[in-house]
């Protein structure tokens, strides 16, 4: 089928194809029990699979979506058999997925007419945020643009130690400064000294607190306003970060922060240690707003660039 083209280079792709190993198994495990001894796809293989695919976190709205494509086909194909289904059901997902018109980076990049470029990255503490960004300075390190991080957390003295850490290793300078100072201060002097600095990208990283959205709110459109005095149209990006091995927790986070804040894209992380990557799919299709990132494993060069084509294709394959 013409949705799917090779992208990645063969180590990217392999360590896509480790990083949803857990999730591929899982699912193809159970599908395999539900079709056994069936030689055709009727009802009850698709209740089946309806099952099967919320188990695995696609999510409700989404798995109906794939389900009724899938009775469709059988419809119009009459005999659909059971050693088909794979096929069928990689194809309808791809083209659930291909129509939304993200999802196909294939290299860390920014547009070219945004310097500095801002990203402030949100999320709840334990998703992974901080890593995220040091591995995405990494990457844009390592694509040949000038990086400055700004330490915006300061809610926790352990938040901004752990991004001092990550500067260090990735070798890129950062803003920061103590414990309680103004978060839209330190969003302020990172921006100033980025400029200084002729840098290429600004990453933000800000409070993870969910507890109280009118809180959470305020203090993200003071830091947004703020950072506009100095960069009129920052941030570029309002990257939210997602712990894909919640499942239907992330789901639930996406829903309280695009309620918080205006949330322009996502990173799903941890999807090498669980069996729910297929939130990824549930996400990308319920929120319409664009995956940018997905982490499948620990390593720095585990953060990759979301292209649905190689998701959809290692996941199913």
């Amino acid at each position: 089928m013409s949705f799917f083209k090779k992208l990645f280079s063969s180590d990217k792709k392999e360590t896509l194809d480790k990083g949803l190993e857990k999730s591929k198994t899982t699912f193809f495990s159970k599908l395999s029990k539900a079709v056994a001894g069936k030689s055709k796809v009727d009802d009850d293989v698709l209740d089946d699979l309806e099952e099967i695919l919320v188990a695995s976190d696609v999510g409700v709205n989404t798995t109906l979506k794939v389900i009724s494509r899938i009775e469709k086909r059988v419809a119009e194909d009459k005999y659909l058999g059971t050693d088909e289904l794979n096929q069928i059901l990689r194809e309808e997902i791809g083209a659930l997925l291909s129509e939304t018109n993200t999802g196909e980076a294939t290299e860390f990049e920014i547009p070219k007419d945004k310097k500095p470029y801002v990203l402030m990255v949100v999320g709840v503490n334990g998703v992974g945020k901080t890593t995220t960004i040091g591995k995405l300075a990494y990457q844009f390190k390592k694509a040949g643009y000038k990086v400055v991080l700004g330490a915006a957390d300061t809610f926790r003295a352990a938040a901004i130690d752990q991004l001092q850490v990550w500067a260090d290793r990735v070798d890129v300078p950062i803003v920061r400064q103590n414990m309680g100072s103004d978060p839209a201060s330190v969003a302020f002097d990172t921006l100033q000294s980025a400029v200084a600095q002729n840098a290429d990208v600004v990453i933000i990283d800000t409070a993870g607190r969910l507890h109280n959205k009118v809180n959470l709110m305020n203090e993200l459109t003071k830091v947004k306003r703020v950072m506009q005095k100095v960069v009129a149209d920052a941030p570029h990006d309002v990257l939210l970060v997602l712990d894909g091995s919640t499942g239907q927790n992330a789901f639930e986070q996406a829903k309280q922060f695009t309620a918080a804040t205006e949330v322009t894209s996502l990173a799903v992380t941890k999807l090498d240690g669980t069996a729910k990557g297929g939130v990824v799919i549930g996400i990308s299709d319920q929120f319409q707003i664009p995956v940018k990132y997905i982490g499948v494993g620990e390593g720095i060069e585990d953060l990759q660039v979301f292209n649905k084509y190689e998701f959809v294709d290692s996941f199913f394959k």
